[in-house]
């Protein structure tokens, strides 16, 4: 595991804008071409603008690499709190990675790695 994503995905969390849910989330991603990208929970007063931060994350990285963008490997952190990527992340994640590809992220207070097919077994393609 790369400790470096969980510094990073918690260094992240702390720049979350969530006054509405109080859940500070960061995440942290390795590329396939090696570049680290960041990104945190963006929380919106209608609700259904909120941006969780493994998609700001993931489009961050997209925005930059480009839509061959593959991720090597990702964490998740919530200030405070565990728990693995909700659903809708779950799903933009397996867009972007590999049957194989880890997932990070805490459980009893210990890092939790699952492959995206574990995590996201059914995933929706094209």
């Amino acid at each position: 595991m790369n400790s470096d994503l969980f510094k990073h995905a918690t260094a992240a969390a702390t720049k979350a804008y969530a006054p509405y849910s109080k859940f500070q989330v960061g995440c942290a991603l390795l590329t396939a071409e090696g570049n680290l990208f960041t990104g945190c929970n963006v929380e919106n007063a209608s609700y259904g603008l909120t941006i969780c931060a493994e998609r700001n994350t993931i489009f961050h990285a997209v925005a930059e690499e480009g839509p061959g963008m593959r991720i090597a490997e990702l964490a998740v952190i919530a200030l405070g709190l565990e728990f693995p990527p909700c659903g809708g992340c779950r799903q933009v994640i397996a867009e972007f990675a590999g049957a194989e590809t880890p997932v990070w992220f805490l459980r009893d207070g210990k890092p939790v790695m699952m492959t995206m097919a574990e995590l996201l077994p059914a995933s929706f393609r094209l």
